[in-house]
């Protein structure tokens, strides 16, 4: 039987208007051709036009930011800044800088309208002290208007940038909720060199995997765990005892399944008086060795510099501590090394790089920001960068007061965990 389909088509398509189909995908093709035709010729018009006003192309990129989830985190209202609190450091601390500005400038102009009343009850012929004492309000004034300039300036100069992931942390946003529970961790003195203990579970298979791991911090020692019948299988928390006694700060133990690595365990030991904690939990995800990237470096050993991206709420802050603990405060610059801890979205993407600075070539444009400018500084310059490896994405799981989840007691011993349902609203994130 012969086909019973109408003679035109319904769709609303150029193409789609004829029964033939060979006509109907000429006049695809014709319509394809004019449409890119147009875009192409409206591209370089645009071109042209911002290469003599460089403002459209400044104005533009502004308002054609992506809607990102990044853009779109919703943060906690309030002023609550203990663990487990998602709300902006910085943003908070900007809050408080401003209302205690204007709570001073309250109280200041209370001060002026009660020293005005006094000056028309008095006599109109001021004592020599008086005009003196006139004179030091002024310039104390004076004094209080210049430094709340300064605040000012300087909240401008730390407004957030266009890219909040790529945001470094400051240490300096740390609430006092943290350094309380955590003192020895947020203590003021200096950071004593770190010396880290790694290790891994029992009967474990990644020995060359946990080297490679220990090898991102300075100064650590690599322990393999006895899987002998007869030997005594050491608890985590008598490993942390004996790893204390002999002076190390930290210890790491690696996890492993499918013989990938699974879990790190991060406990800080801290010095002979304090008590051992806090243990960071970390899942890890995407483990890659350096010699399975392509190009990769060897590395030497030069204490690397250190670079904690993204982390903004008072969790965030309590692991890029922990991080920061782990590597020696004066890194060695010329060993050109750099290790990045990039948080987005609650992952936590670490990578170990080389770099180079370079001259820019006769073909390369200078780096341009967000806004479309070129960037002060970096004109005819470009740093290139050699990936050394391993590669892996962690994520927080768990925060415990004391040596992992069996050596920590009380009723605060348990202090953040990661529960599914803290993903189910997808623009909400922890650290």
């Amino acid at each position: 039987m012969g086909s019973q389909r109408t003679g035109k088509a319904s769709g609303g398509s150029l193409s789609m208007k004829t029964s033939n189909k060979l006509k109907r995908q000429s006049l695809y093709v014709t319509q394809k051709k004019e449409t890119g035709k147009a875009r192409h010729e409206q591209r370089h018009r645009r071109r042209r036009e911002e290469a003599k006003d460089p403002e459209l192309r400044r104005i533009r990129l502004e308002n054609n930011q992506p809607a990102s989830i990044d853009k779109k985190r919703i943060w906690d209202e309030g002023d609550d800044d203990t663990l487990g609190s998602v709300v902006n450091m910085a943003a908070l601390k900007r809050r408080r800088m401003e209302e205690a500005e204007a709570a001073e400038s309250r109280m200041t102009d209370g001060a002026d309208e009660e020293a005005a009343d006094g000056d028309d009850l008095d006599s109109m012929l001021g004592s020599d002290e008086e005009m003196k004492d006139d004179e030091d309000e002024d310039e104390n004034e004076e004094e209080d208007e210049e430094r709340m300039e300064k605040n000012r300036r300087a909240r401008a100069e730390r407004t957030p940038s266009v890219a909040p992931s790529a945001t470094s942390t400051n240490m300096d946003l740390t609430p006092d909720s943290l350094s309380t529970q955590f003192k020895h961790l947020f203590a003021d003195e200096p950071l004593q060199v770190p010396k880290v203990l790694v290790t891994t579970s029992i009967n474990a298979t990644i020995h060359q995997e946990a080297q490679d791991i220990a090898a991102l911090f300075p100064n650590t020692t690599y322990i393999r765990r006895s899987a002998h019948f007869h030997g005594h299988k050491y608890s985590i928390r008598e490993i942390a005892k004996f790893a204390k006694n002999r002076g190390f700060t930290a210890l790491m133990v690696i996890h492993e399944d499918l013989k990938k690595p699974y879990t790190l365990t991060i406990v800080h030991l801290n010095s002979e008086v304090a008590d051992i904690g806090p243990t960071l939990t970390y899942s890890i995800r995407g483990y890659q060795p350096g010699k399975a990237l392509l190009g990769h470096g060897n590395p030497t050993n030069h204490y690397p510099e250190l670079l904690l991206n993204g982390f903004q709420t008072p969790l965030g802050l309590l692991a890029a501590k922990s991080l920061y603990t782990l590597f020696p405060a004066k890194p060695e610059l010329s060993g050109r090394q750099v290790v990045t801890w990039h948080n987005q979205r609650d992952y936590i993407f670490v990578r170990r790089h080389r770099y180079i600075f370079r001259e820019a070539k006769a073909t390369e444009k200078n780096v341009v920001g967000t806004d479309g400018r070129e960037i002060e500084g970096l004109k005819g310059i470009r740093a290139a960068l050699q990936e050394i490896g391993p590669r892996m994405t962690l994520k927080l799981r768990r925060v415990d007061k004391g040596i992992g989840r069996a050596g920590s007691e009380g009723e605060d011993a348990l202090k953040w965990e990661w529960k599914a349902k803290m993903d189910k609203v997808r623009t909400r994130f922890n650290l």
